[in-house]
């Protein structure tokens, strides 16, 4: 008969091997070495930044359609905050938001009335659009000398390609040694297509007479077609030739609405769709079509698209005043905007009317 000491014996026992056995997996399911997850993380953050910087983004500050053909949901809030849209989120204290509104508010109103007109607005408008081209000015200096290592000041397509082949993880001495021997680089099709459709846009951004080489001015126009008239007629172009499904280079109503690639699986996608043809409805009939006879041209699409056009400024003013203009008078006051603070700056400033008189 086992006595009652060695019992409990035996229990410690069985509990320590378990006690060790624990301990030993907590050990290996632990990383080997926390700072190499660091690193390698800084490594891949570092990728997507390489990567970010030479190529095109989808997105284009103070431009009312994406590359893609979507709308810009944030173009409102972009010509009307410029550099300073990234200071308002929901996150930030509403009564510093307020603040800074009533100090735009004050800048827009240049002739001190403590009222906006649409003239006033234009002006703010285009004010805000080249601030938004001078931040792209400034980022391309940068960018171009990412693709530019020995800084010769111009760009060969080749030399480009080794770059954005690299931020894709390909070996950029390899990639580098196997085009000069022109040998076949083993791309798979997805990195190919963009590829090609890069390159066509970089032919496209070479300024007569072509050489093919890029220097600062026209790799500005490759990453932002914004900047140029002939780029910003190729971005028209792809737009249309993606929409387009008759293939007449112009667009109906019906093709400007069309439901993005995809099904709907829920209400919820059902809602999103609704809104998505819901907005492109109300584009298109009342800004984009200007002469309102159900064809959009590519001439009404790239005016529509220029960043720089006074006139559609001006449209743009208008309407921003009527969304928030309660009494009607065609101007908007301080407690307008406030109120309506969501449109124009993305946040909404809770309890506006509790603290307006407060605050100003």
């Amino acid at each position: 008969m086992v006595s009652k000491q060695a019992f409990l014996f035996s229990l410690g026992s069985i509990y320590l091997s378990l006690l060790f056995i624990f301990l030993l997996m907590d050990v290996y399911a632990r990383p080997a070495n926390n700072s190499a997850l660091k690193v390698e993380t800084k490594e891949k953050a570092a990728d997507n930044k390489d990567e970010n910087e030479i190529l095109p983004p989808d997105h284009l500050n103070g431009v009312k359609m994406e590359m893609d053909g979507h709308l810009n949901k944030e173009f409102h809030q972009e010509v009307f905050l410029g550099k300073e849209i990234e200071e308002f989120d929901e996150d930030s204290e509403p009564r510093r938001n307020r603040r800074k509104l009533a100090a735009i508010f004050s800048k827009v109103d240049r002739n001190e009335d403590k009222q906006i007109s649409a003239s006033e607005m234009q002006r703010w408008i285009m004010e805000k659009t080249e601030e938004h081209f001078q931040e792209a000015v400034n980022e391309n200096k940068l960018h171009f000398r990412a693709v530019d290592p020995d800084g010769d000041g111009h760009v060969s397509w080749d030399e480009y390609k080794i770059k954005f082949l690299a931020s894709k993880g390909f070996n950029e001495k390899e990639v580098a040694e196997k085009l000069k021997n022109n040998e076949d680089l083993k791309i798979d099709e997805e990195t190919q297509e963009v590829l090609d459709n890069l390159k066509d846009r970089w032919f496209q951004a070479d300024n007569p007479p072509a050489d093919q080489l890029l220097n600062e001015e026209e790799f500005l126009s490759f990453l932002h077609p914004e900047h140029s008239r002939g780029m910003l007629k190729f971005m028209v172009k792809e737009i249309i030739r993606d929409l387009d499904q008759d293939g007449d280079k112009k667009l109906t109503l019906s093709e400007f609405i069309s439901l993005p690639v995809g099904t709907v699986e829920n209400q919820q996608a059902q809602d999103i769709d609704d809104d998505w043809v819901r907005e492109r409805k109300k584009e298109y009939e009342e800004v984009i079509d200007a002469d309102h006879d159900g064809i959009v041209t590519m001439e009404e699409l790239e005016e529509y698209m220029d960043p720089m056009n006074e006139y559609n400024a001006l449209n743009e003013a208008k309407q921003m005043i009527a969304v928030a203009d309660e009494n009607q008078d065609h101007h908007l006051s301080l407690e307008e905007i406030l109120k309506y603070s969501e449109y124009f700056t993305g946040s909404k400033l809770m309890d506006y009317a509790r603290n307006v008189h407060e605050e100003f």
